[in-house]
């Protein structure tokens, strides 16, 4: 009887063991599946060269993202890693760059790096790998690729080429200006702006007097505002990147060129280190916008984002206000992180379905995509500045030196035309 009782105790000892292991593993196996390996979010990003005053700030408002959702338990039940490295506003490097992240860091999920021409080179790869490819302001890129799984973050709506100066040309047919002069650099996003704004000439009759490219690596654009005055048109279209639309303004000022309106799809003054340098050279230009801060679009969490992003910016060495990319940057991570959340899954077929099907909410607002993965609707603007004196930073936050003219649904004040009315 002593030894039955023994034995009842030790399997019931051995039971209550297995019972407390199968617990603990349990506990281990849950504790792994909310902590266990990050999900790695691989991108291409322009730190150095013409574009890394832009790029830099969309890295930091990613940046934001990643601490933000990995403090909220990550995607998923696991943390966020970004993984990325420096695209040099080089072209050439992307294939090679997004070749390595998916077939070497072995990230789970790509994003498109900033800009048109990063973005194309990007294509083929992403494609190749079947990846899901949120990208960053590129104009139009897979109107030659028709890839299914593309999804642009640019408010251009599915007019995608015309709509970086539909709003300029509205201004100019309202003033009955005739003529026009087209300006762009030999690259993909300034070529297809151009052919938007070609189209944009036709729709409004208005007969072009100029219309050539210039090298991307030209640096002295006195000639180019010679020949563009000598062909005396009413308004002038600038299709360029930041370093050509710096050079653009300074020369149109020491010639003392006075078209009745200039601007339009000049990539670089929306940020705070080119508006600082230029001052006020930029009074009276007319120029594209994505979002600006005004009633219309602040709302709590972009005002949340930009307070977190303001107190990081001077130590990230990046834009002091973020309005331009850091703001974006933020969003269109959060775009890819939500289709994750929605669709329970990394599983690129089911992401791409999900965006394509689901509006999502954003710090900018609800966005829908549509055909080609642009925008459903466009959120392109126009605005003038004015009231620029010196060099100060603080007149650059708010509205004070810009004015939306256009689409009239944003509008905040009516164009000035002849722009030499502001200066």
């Amino acid at each position: 009887m002593f030894a039955h009782l023994t034995l009842r105790r030790l399997a019931g000892s051995l039971a209550f063991a297995a019972a407390t292991a199968a617990l603990l593993l349990s506990a281990g196996s849950q504790a792994q599946a909310q902590s266990g390996e990050p999900i790695k979010i691989g991108f291409g990003m322009a730190l150095t060269g013409p574009l890394a005053a832009n790029g830099k700030q969309a890295l930091l408002g990613m940046q934001i993202w990643e601490d933000q959702i990995n403090k909220k338990g990550g995607l998923l039940g696991r943390p966020v890693k970004l993984v990325f490295y420096d695209d040099q506003t080089n072209p050439s490097t992307v294939p090679g760059l997004y070749t390595k992240l998916i077939d070497v860091d072995k990230v789970d999920l790509v994003i498109g790096p900033y800009a048109t021409n990063m973005i194309a080179p990007a294509m083929p790869v992403v494609m190749q790998k079947g990846k899901v490819f949120v990208t960053l302001f590129g104009l139009a890129v897979n109107s030659e690729f028709n890839y299914p799984k593309y999804f642009s973050m640019i408010p251009t709506g599915q007019n995608t080429k015309p709509s970086f100066t539909e709003g300029f040309f509205e201004i100019a047919a309202k003033n009955k200006l005739g003529t026009v002069s087209l300006v762009a650099a030999d690259a993909e996003f300034s070529r297809n702006a151009c052919e938007g704004a070609r189209e944009n000439a036709k729709k409004h009759k208005m007969k072009i007097v100029y219309d050539r490219t210039y090298p991307p690596a030209t640096t002295d654009f006195t000639p180019i505002v010679r020949a563009i005055q000598a062909a005396n048109p009413d308004a002038v279209v600038v299709c360029s990147y930041p370093l050509d639309s710096v050079g653009m303004v300074r020369a149109v000022n020491e010639i003392g060129f006075k078209p009745k309106m200039i601007g339009g799809a000049m990539v670089g003054l929306q940020a705070t280190v080119f508006k600082q340098q230029l001052g006020p050279l930029l009074n009276g230009w007319i120029n594209y916008e994505t979002w600006v801060p005004s009633k219309h679009f602040l709302n709590p969490d972009v005002e949340a984002f930009l307070a977190e992003y303001q107190s990081r910016a001077k130590a990230a060495g990046v834009d002091p206000l973020g309005y331009y990319l850091g703001t974006w940057g933020y969003a269109y991570v959060e775009v890819l992180g939500k289709a994750v959340e929605g669709a329970k899954t990394l599983n690129d077929d089911k992401i791409a379905e999900y965006l394509r099907t689901t509006p999502i909410r954003t710090i900018m607002g609800d966005i829908k995509f549509g055909k080609n993965g642009e925008w459903a609707e466009s959120g392109m603007m126009q605005v003038q500045y004015k009231g620029i004196k010196g060099n100060d930073l603080d007149q650059f936050r708010g509205m004070d030196t810009q004015v939306v003219v256009d689409p009239p649904r944003f509008a905040t004040g009516e164009a000035v035309v002849p722009f030499e009315k502001l200066r």
